[in-house]
């Protein structure tokens, strides 16, 4: 599940996803290969979500390297230090953040003091900040901005096809990012009834659905430009749907999209949209579940296609209520 190798004399540990290799903190390093092994065990076999795995790896590299600031070695920390760092991260980085960097911090000891290198959890009795969420700040495109963007990319070619595609699943199937570039041709398929798509989302959780027919038209025109057939295609062979760019020759690759390709794609398209708004893939999954509600869609549809467990997660993209009109304010007549 891991392995370790030796480069400049400093271990490294590989995730189990292939992602980018890290350096072992030093304080890790000092405490032994035992500590090393349980340190990259948290992460290769204690957690399955990549991108968690990546957040709480960065989260516990930066506490040991302030820990390491400070003369501290993993056996003598404590909760005061914990405390101390805590206190310092709140200063500097959002309540979520601070919040998630406690967790990956208490998570990871309790990892250690199972496998039985350090006594106590010091992150057990820390507090983190109160953070209470009612409303989703991830911002979202309302109907002429998404209609301006789908419009604005030229589909000339198979790299249009492709991002205006990829834009559109997210949106009309509230996916999220990371499920919809991990989709193979074979996930979206004719059913006997409809064409429908099938989405494997975070915790196991698989989303089948029918195909909105605007979707179904773009998935159909990008498909086509990539096969020799103008027809849909069924195939058994785990081919990649979103595939990256052979470097400027507007030609794909036989490799899947990655999430930075994603991101540098929505990047550049909605800048050429003239959205000014910092959009990110997360903003077409609160864009379609808004759009859905506003046309009478229900909640509880909602977060079942949303894949969430609880309806309180839903709601937090629905921006029903959240939109302020000029009409309103106008009502404020006090200075003049």
């Amino acid at each position: 599940m891991y392995h370790k190798k030796k480069e400049n004399h400093k271990l490294k540990i590989v995730t189990v996803d292939g992602a980018q290799e890290s350096r072992f903190p030093a304080l890790v390093v000092r405490t032994g290969r035992k500590c090393q092994k349980r340190f990259a065990t948290f992460f290769t076999d204690n957690l399955r979500n990549a991108n968690t795995r990546q957040a709480y790896l960065r989260a516990a590299t930066n506490f040991f390297d302030w820990c390491e600031q400070r003369n501290l070695e993993i056996a003598i920390i404590e909760s005061f230090h914990v405390s101390a760092y805590i206190e310092q991260l709140m200063a500097q980085r959002s309540v979520s953040t601070v919040k998630q960097h406690l967790a990956a911090i208490r998570m990871l000891f309790d990892w250690l003091v199972v496998g039985q290198i350090v006594g106590v959890n010091p992150a057990h009795a820390v507090r983190g900040p109160r953070h209470v969420v009612s409303e989703g700040t991830t911002p979202i495109l309302d109907k002429e901005q998404m209609q301006s963007l789908l419009s604005s990319i030229d589909t000339d070619n198979v790299i249009g096809l492709r991002d205006r595609a990829l834009v559109a699943l997210m949106t009309a199937t509230f996916g999220r990012i990371q499920a919809s570039l991990n989709m193979n041709v074979c996930d979206y398929y004719d059913d006997g009834k409809n064409w429908s798509i099938k989405l494997n989302e975070k915790n196991g959780k698989t989303i089948v659905m029918p195909v909105q027919h605007k979707l179904e038209e773009y998935l159909d025109s990008y498909i086509a430009s990539f096969k020799s057939s103008g027809t849909k295609i069924i195939s058994k062979q785990p081919l990649p749907l979103f595939r990256s760019v052979r470097g400027r020759s507007l030609q794909l690759t036989s490799r899947r999209m990655s999430r930075q390709d994603a991101w540098r794609m929505i990047k550049r398209r909605t800048a050429a949209a003239g959205i000014s708004q910092r959009i990110t893939s997360h903003s077409f999954r609160g864009t379609g579940i808004t759009n859905y509600l506003e046309n009478g869609g229900s909640l509880l549809d909602a977060q079942r296609m949303a894949g969430h467990s609880d309806p309180r997660t839903t709601r937090l993209y629905d921006r029903r209520n959240q939109r302020i009109t000029r009409g309103e304010v106008e009502r404020i007549t006090i200075l003049g």
